[in-house]
C-alpha cells in the first residue's frame, strides 16, 4: 500500500513548482499517488517533478551504436527542455557537429579525446574548427591525469577557452580477460586540484564526485573556483538511502569558503547536473537530483544554478 505525502512535503512541492514557474495541473498524476515508499524520502515519479527552466546536462555520451539516438534525444529534449553537452568520439565528430549546428539550443558538442593519442593536439584543433566547446569524458590515460605529459593539452584548452570534464574515481571494466593499461588511481579527484592550480583559467568538471572519494572532491571544489563536480554514475544510486550525507561533503558555511566564483554562496553551487545515462533513464536521474535537493534543503536559486544556470554561464548560452 502506498503512503500519502505529508503536508510538509506537499507544500514543499507546491513551493518548488512555483519557484520554477510550474503550475500544478502540469502534473499528470495526483501527488498522493506519486510517493514511492520503498525509496528515499522525497523520491517522486518523474511525472510529478516541477517543470523547470532549461536544463543543461554536462554528461551525455553520443551513443553511435544506438539506433535513432539523436532523434530520440531531440524528442526528449523537446519534452524536458534539456540541452546536452554531447561527448563525442573523434570518428563521429562531424555527425554531432552537424546536429549541433541544426539544433544549437539542444546539442553542444564536446570532444572525447584520448590524451595519450600521438595526434591529440591535431584532433583538438579539428574539434575546435567544427565548433566544439571542450573535452570529456577524459579517462583511461597512461599516467595520472595531472602528469606534466598532458600539460600541452591543458594549455591549449585554456587558450581555446574550453571546459574539460574528467572522469574521477573508480573506472569500470568491460572485458575481464583483456589486459589494459588503465587504473582508477590515476583519476582521483585530488589530481584535479593540481591541474587547477597550474591552469587557473581552465574550467574543470569532475564526473561522479570522485566516487568513492566524495570528501576529497568536496574539499577540492571548495578551494578551487574553477572546479565543479557532477553527481552522475552510481553516486546518487548508492547514496540513495543516505542523501543527507551530502551535507557532510558540502559542509562549509555559506560565508566561509574560498572557491566561490559566483554570488551564490551555497556550497552546493559547485555541483552541476550530469546524467551519464541513456535517453530512457535521464528522467530518473533528474528525479535523483531532486531528491537530494529536498533532503539537503538546497536553496531554490542554487537548484537553478545546478540544473543549468552555471553551465549556461560558462558556455555563454542564450535563451
Amino acid at each position: 500500500m502506498k503512503e500519502k505525502l505529508s503536508r510538509r512535503t506537499l507544500f514543499s512541492m507546491v513551493g518548488m513548482a512555483a519557484a520554477f514557474g510550474a503550475q500544478l495541473p502540469l502534473y499528470s498524476k495526483s501527488l498522493t499517488k506519486a510517493f514511492k515508499p520503498d525509496s528515499t524520502p522525497f523520491m517522486f515519479e518523474s511525472s510529478v517533478l516541477p517543470k523547470m527552466e532549461r536544463i543543461v546536462d554536462m554528461h551525455v555520451h553520443y551513443r553511435h551504436a544506438e539506433p535513432g539516438f539523436l532523434d530520440n534525444f531531440l524528442k526528449l529534449s523537446d519534452r524536458l527542455n534539456i540541452t546536452a553537452c554531447m561527448l563525442t568520439p573523434f570518428e563521429h565528430r562531424k555527425v554531432v557537429a552537424d546536429a549541433a549546428k541544426k539544433y544549437p539550443k539542444q546539442i553542444i558538442p564536446f570532444g572525447a579525446l584520448e590524451l595519450d593519442a600521438p595526434d591529440a593536439t591535431r584532433q583538438m584543433a579539428e574539434f575546435r574548427d567544427l565548433g566544439y566547446r571542450g573535452l570529456g569524458e577524459i579517462s583511461s590515460m597512461q599516467k595520472n591525469c595531472s602528469d606534466p605529459k598532458y600539460f600541452p593539452i591543458f594549455e591549449l584548452s585554456s587558450q581555446y577557452n574550453w571546459i574539460l570534464m574528467f572522469h574521477t574515481g573508480i573506472v569500470g571494466r568491460d572485458d575481464f580477460n583483456k589486459a589494459e593499461n588503465v587504473a582508477s588511481g590515476r583519476m582521483r579527484p585530488i589530481y584535479l586540484e593540481e591541474i587547477s592550480r597550474q591552469f587557473p583559467k581552465l574550467r574543470i568538471l569532475g564526473a561522479h564526485l570522485g566516487n568513492p572519494e566524495y570528501e576529497w572532491a568536496g574539499e577540492v571544489t571548495r578551494w578551487n573556483p574553477n572546479i565543479y563536480f557532477d553527481l552522475s554514475g552510481t553516486t546518487l544510486t548508492k547514496m540513495a538511502k543516505r542523501l543527507a550525507d551530502f551535507q557532510k561533503i558540502f559542509w562549509w558555511a555559506d560565508d566561509d569558503w574560498e572557491g566561490q566564483p559566483t554570488p551564490d554562496k551555497s556550497p552546493y553551487s559547485k555541483i552541476v547536473y550530469g546524467s551519464d545515462t541513456g535517453n530512457d533513464n535521464i528522467e530518473h536521474v533528474l528525479n535523483q537530483y531532486w531528491a537530494m535537493f529536498e533532503v539537503c534543503s538546497v536553496p531554490d536559486g542554487t537548484r537553478k544554478s545546478i540544473m543549468g544556470g552555471t553551465l549556461a554561464r560558462m558556455l555563454d548560452l542564450k535563451d
